[in-house]
């Protein structure tokens, strides 16, 4: 079961959860409140023969997927490509990640833009709209792998902030979310 809660501000090591003492965690609804962002989750061990993924995929025009595995051994340039996971950035289109194995997490900033940390773990999926302020890092088990599942062909660029915030992904994000805070 995901777990979201509100980040502290620290410089410190990315891959620790980094909560307030107490910690702060959000439900589920008030995660997609405060950000947007929706959470399902599907057995990664048989995902290729459950209804609901396909289902899934066919109400949101997902039409393309793939594998993406982050480790030291098995991806390119490591350091350089955690750190640009790492970079506040937002994408025109939504970001759709199942964990297959291994975990990490998710930073979205909310409606107030403050950090909420989203762990992911097996089994889970997050959509992650367009035109929110996000990132991504590895947890201490360093290792994780994601289906990645796109709408046409797949478009990963980043859009760093602060030079998004003119982006038209970013004025409908804050549209859509001041509409559905009113």
């Amino acid at each position: 079961m995901v777990r979201a809660w509100y980040m502290t501000d620290t410089n410190e090591d990315q891959r620790e959860p980094h909560m307030s003492d107490p910690p702060v965690f959000l439900s589920r609804q008030e995660l997609k409140d405060r950000t947007g962002a929706e959470y399902l989750q599907f057995d990664a061990d048989s995902w290729e023969t459950d209804e609901g993924y396909a289902e899934l995929k066919k109400q949101r025009g997902y039409t393309y997927e793939d594998l993406c595995e982050i480790s030291r051994e098995t991806l390119p340039n490591y350091d350089e490509r955690l750190k640009t996971f790492f970079t506040e950035h937002i994408h025109s289109d939504e970001e759709i990640r199942f964990v297959i194995e291994g975990s990490g997490y998710f930073d979205l900033r909310d409606i107030d833009d403050k950090w909420v940390r989203i762990e992911v773990t097996k089994n889970d999926l997050l959509i992650v709209p367009a035109g929110i302020y996000h990132r991504f890092t590895l947890d201490r088990n360093n290792y994780i792998k994601v289906k990645r599942l796109f709408v046409g062909e797949p478009v990963w660029t980043p859009i760093n902030r602060p030079g998004a915030d003119e982006h038209p992904a970013r004025k409908d994000y804050l549209q859509t979310m001041t509409s559905v805070e009113s």
